[in-house]
């Protein structure tokens, strides 16, 4: 079993989108634990009509504080993180935990138009996806028109995803797509939790789970798993700005916690 743990502020067309694919494709017994970050469309309730525990907030928090939320109520000892803003794939979560035993990785992501096993198709997917977001956002963001975006770009999404994991199976690639983070809760007695001073807390936990394997050698970075592919919208769906995150005081960059130079080599490696 798991705990999927998602933070959300509104989108109640894509929060539709995400529970019916989530009940509909993932294989192991789940809990879906959600942290509310003050929505005004009816999210809170129509997450706990489905049967989510929903944790309520007084605002708009950082994503590393609504994980930590979610994880200190988390019962189960696989851990994932999801946005709100993904379809996931037919079996996601058996296949991830299959590259992830494979591998000896207790920290993973699926594959998304974010990265892929190459830079030269990372850019065909991002520019495709671009270009069929440009076309029919003109149309809205309602639930038909997500989904008519999502059939653009990968016709039978069950078909896709099941050729993806059938040429590449438990192969990785290191680095991350935060869209998707998957934790077994020992990698937590070794990284820790998010640090809810960044923002950029994906790019801060790989970071650290690759400090910690040149250190201790205890654990492998974060790797992505190329046969197990998440579609995100990126964040495409807001139609209005985000508020202020409240604990925006406290938050600090990459560069200032682990040096400007650090993180440009680690980006390079990644690239």
């Amino acid at each position: 079993m798991l705990s999927i743990i998602t933070a959300i502020h509104n989108q109640i067309e894509v929060n539709r989108l995400f529970v019916a694919n989530l009940q509909r494709f993932t294989h192991f017994p789940f809990e879906l634990i959600v942290v509310d970050n003050d929505s005004k469309d009816g999210s809170g309730n129509f997450f706990r009509s489905a049967g989510a525990t929903v944790i309520q907030n007084d605002g708009n928090y950082s994503y590393p504080h609504c994980q930590n939320q979610g994880l200190q109520i988390a019962r189960f000892d696989v851990l994932a993180f999801l946005n709100n803003d993904i379809i996931v794939s037919p079996g996601w979560d058996q296949r991830l935990l299959a590259v992830m035993n494979h591998q000896g990785l207790e920290v993973a992501s699926c594959c998304g138009v974010e990265r892929l096993e190459s830079k030269n198709i990372t850019r065909y997917y991002r520019k495709k996806w671009s270009a069929i977001r440009n076309i029919l956002g003109w149309f809205g963001y309602g639930t038909r028109n997500l989904q008519l975006m999502h059939r653009m770009m990968y016709g039978n999404w069950e078909r896709s995803t099941r050729d993806r994991w059938a040429k590449f199976g438990c192969s990785v690639r290191e680095g991350f797509v935060g869209s998707t983070v998957v934790m077994k809760r020992s990698a937590l007695e070794k990284i820790g939790r998010w640090d809810e001073r960044i923002y950029a807390a994906d790019f801060d936990l790989y970071l650290r789970s690759k400090a910690r394997s040149l250190e201790r050698g205890d654990i492998r970075p974060v790797h992505v798993a190329l046969g197990v592919f998440n579609h995100h919208y990126i964040r495409m769906t807001l139609r209005s700005p985000r508020p202020g995150f409240k604990d925006q005081a406290k938050l600090i960059s990459l560069h200032a916690k682990w040096g400007k130079e650090h993180v440009a080599k680690y980006i390079k490696g990644l690239e």
